[in-house]
């Protein structure tokens, strides 16, 4: 998978991570990944419902220790 930008949102809690992930997809092609990283546990559902509600696709959903991973694509 071809990630086209990545933030790292460690230690912000809600609703930052999902302010900067809007910011950064706002600044992106269509088509184009981002991968937010975040280490809130809420962040799950969270970019579901962002991903719901914007239109763009969530490509990917992952954990790695205490790191939640998303994989947006912008739609």
């Amino acid at each position: 998978m071809n990630i086209d930008k990545e933030l790292d949102t460690r230690g912000l809690n809600c609703p930052l991570p999902i302010l900067k992930a809007k910011k950064a997809l706002a600044e992106m092609q269509s088509g184009q990944l981002l991968r937010v990283v975040s280490t809130d546990s809420g962040s799950t559902r969270d970019f579901q419902a962002f991903a719901k509600q914007t239109g763009n696709d969530l490509v990917e959903q992952s954990t790695a220790g205490n790191d939640f991973i998303h994989v947006l694509k912008r739609r």
